[in-house]
């Protein structure tokens, strides 16, 4: 009698580890059932603002697999249908059909927990008003653009200044709105610390987006129509014809809680190295509603990004499909754009390392991509942040042009490996002028951070 693999949720985690596990044992010896609510299956949620500024045409092309190429596969994929509730005990969950409510239960051998996260939506006034704007699925990113081409007015205003407030606004702008980007941080990106945010807010401001920091969003005003037209702040009023939040993402949680199945401090699901979920012996989950551990911290957060939920869901469909892989953790590594301005970190931010207990240095130096006097050189701002009393590499932001962005990766595989900033400086790193100095950047910052600890007596 062959077992049942039930995964919920139809994206990256989830299909990913059906993927997997079907790779890994045949459709006789494994039936995979698979639930997503929404209209699509495997796609990158990251590509939403680029079809929203264009650079996307179709939305197609975000789509890795399709559901037809899933089932081909021997995976029984159902789309639009939610999981309302998952029995442990009774080894089985209740979906409904949303096109017509129809409900069935679902026996499982195993399970899989890949509810990804939601958009945050404060309880303002007027925040579920028509025009209002969470962007997460393909559903979302297409709502937007039916907004965007039904109306006449050319007001838009983004609320949060993170990634996705950011590379929305940059997308609106685009699309010839007038862009307000309200954000409650001194500067925008507090994935960064506030002296290299204040670059990113001088390429925001110098693309013509008007950025408000410190604003405190208190109502989205609406219209005879119940429609959004401003949103208002504790200081001021803005006009807007649409409203898109980037507020940041919350784990999906709530089914997996409401099952008794153990959640943290920021809302996910809590897994063992193996994405197993804690004190459960048939039950992974992974992806965007699940915490991880922060290898530099030494704590779990949650951090939810695509590259995590496809490595995830690769060990959950090896472990489910009678092999044994591990995930270990993360170094918190993102990179992103508004323009040509690139934008990286990785590791600890200064607030960040503080909270942790470490006393720590900081190095900061202004380098360019390539040699100087090669064509195209761009410059760029690399930071560091070692452990005072061991040189221990913390953290690295990166803001600049072409070239900047991917070095971030040199420091995240440093920060994985433990390694010292000095040791750093002894990095056999390529070099050509047309890629690079003969000191690179990141070896520039490494080096001035060595010299940081050491004035700190350490070494």
């Amino acid at each position: 009698m062959r077992e049942r693999l039930v995964v919920i949720g139809g994206d990256a985690a989830g299909m990913s580890a059906a993927s997997q596990a079907r790779r890994l044992k045949g459709p006789d010896a494994l039936e995979i059932v698979a639930f997503e609510r929404g209209h699509h299956a495997s796609y990158s949620a990251c590509g939403i603002p680029y079809w929203v500024a264009g650079d996307v045409d179709d939305p197609e092309q975000l789509v890795a697999r399709t559901p037809e190429e899933h089932r081909a596969r021997h995976i029984d994929l159902r789309m639009r249908t939610e999981v309302t509730e998952i029995d442990v005990a009774g080894g089985r969950v209740r979906s409904r059909r949303l096109p017509d409510g129809q409900e069935v239960w679902t026996g499982f051998d195993k399970l899989v927990i890949a509810t990804g996260a939601r958009p945050v939506r404060p309880p303002l006034p007027g925040i579920d008003a028509p025009g209002v704007h969470g962007v997460q699925t393909l559903d979302d990113g297409q709502a937007l653009l039916d907004t965007l081409r039904g109306t006449k007015g050319r007001h838009a205003v983004v609320v949060g200044a993170g990634y996705i407030g950011v590379e929305m606004a940059e997308a609106l702008l685009r699309r010839d709105y007038e862009v307000t980007l309200l954000n409650r941080a001194p500067e925008p990106m507090t994935t960064l610390d506030p002296d290299m945010g204040k670059l990113v807010h001088e390429a925001v401001t110098g693309l013509g987006i008007e950025l408000v920091n410190e604003a405190e969003v208190t109502e989205i005003r609406t219209d005879g129509q119940g429609r959004a037209r401003a949103v208002v702040t504790s200081e001021a009023e803005y006009p807007a014809d649409v409203v898109v939040l980037g507020i940041g993402v919350r784990p999906e949680a709530e089914l997996a809680e409401a099952a008794g199945l153990p959640v943290g401090d920021f809302g996910g699901i809590l897994t063992d190295q193996a994405m197993r979920v804690r004190g459960q012996s048939a039950i992974w989950a992974g992806g965007d509603c699940v915490e991880v551990l922060d290898l530099v911290a030494g704590r779990q957060r949650h951090i939810p990004l695509g590259t995590h939920a496809n490595k995830q869901g690769q060990v959950i469909g090896t472990n489910v499909g009678g092999g044994y892989a591990t995930f270990p953790g993360i170094v918190g590594t993102a990179v992103s754009k508004v323009c040509d301005l690139e934008i990286a970190r990785t590791g600890l931010l200064e607030a960040e390392a503080r909270e942790a207990g470490f006393q720590f240095v900081t190095a900061t130096v202004e380098a360019t991509s390539r040699a100087g006097y090669f064509p195209g050189a761009a410059s760029m701002t690399v930071k560091m942040l070692a452990e005072r009393r061991t040189g221990r590499l913390l953290g690295t932001q990166i803001v600049g042009r072409e070239g900047a962005g991917k070095r971030v990766d040199v420091a995240a595989v440093a920060l994985t490996a433990g390694m010292t900033v000095e040791q750093m400086t002894a990095l056999d790193l390529g070099y050509a002028p047309p890629f690079s100095p003969v000191w690179d950047p990141v070896l520039v910052a490494a080096r001035k951070a060595t010299q940081a600890v050491r004035a700190h007596g350490a070494g």
